[in-house]
């Protein structure tokens, strides 16, 4: 039986860089990523999404996780992971599918790279939260610290927000 990938997910508030900074690293490695499911799920929608949406979402997710993960042997990359729609949850809805939290505690990611809200953003019609980026980072961040996950703060500008994390991954798997 084959080793399974080490599995890191870039994660945090919308426009923080998160699907550039996956296809890079995935590029860097040589290696697979997995695109954000919720942009495709949301896309071929024909009405606004909803509560019981960003649960298929994250399902989704985790299908396309499983699928590649099949195929790949060192380092798989994922854009977005499991705390993006608890979080969406609790912010849209107040309230989170049990299923997504369950989901969390038994779905495992090696590492989580927090993207820091640092660069400018970018509009685009499926993000909702232009001014609340910190108050969300922030969020993101007491998630991580209260589940006791390992966690690194990715932040700066292009090749530096990139070289910032590459010298975390190096450091924690490859010395």
């Amino acid at each position: 039986m084959t080793k399974p990938p080490i599995r890191i997910v870039v994660t945090g508030p919308e426009s923080s860089g998160k699907s550039s900074l996956t296809e890079k690293l995935a590029a860097h490695y040589n290696t697979n990523w997995v695109p954000e499911y919720a942009r495709e799920y949301i896309d071929n929608l024909d009405r606004e999404y909803t509560y019981n949406d960003i649960l298929q979402i994250t399902k989704g997710q985790i299908a396309r996780e499983n699928e590649l993960a099949k195929k790949t042997s060192r380092f798989l990359f994922c854009d977005t992971g499991l705390i993006v729609p608890k979080i969406w949850c609790d912010v849209k809805y107040g309230k989170c599918h049990p299923w997504i939290e369950d989901a969390i505690k038994t779905h495992h990611y090696d590492l989580y790279l927090l993207c820091k809200p640092d660069i400018p953003w970018q509009a685009d019609p499926q993000r909702e939260n232009p001014n609340d980026r910190k108050a969300l980072f922030d969020l993101y961040l007491n998630e991580l610290i209260k589940r006791s996950l390992p966690y690194f703060i990715v932040e700066g500008l292009e090749e530096k927000r990139l070289l910032n994390a590459i010298q975390c991954i190096d450091s924690k798997f490859l010395v």
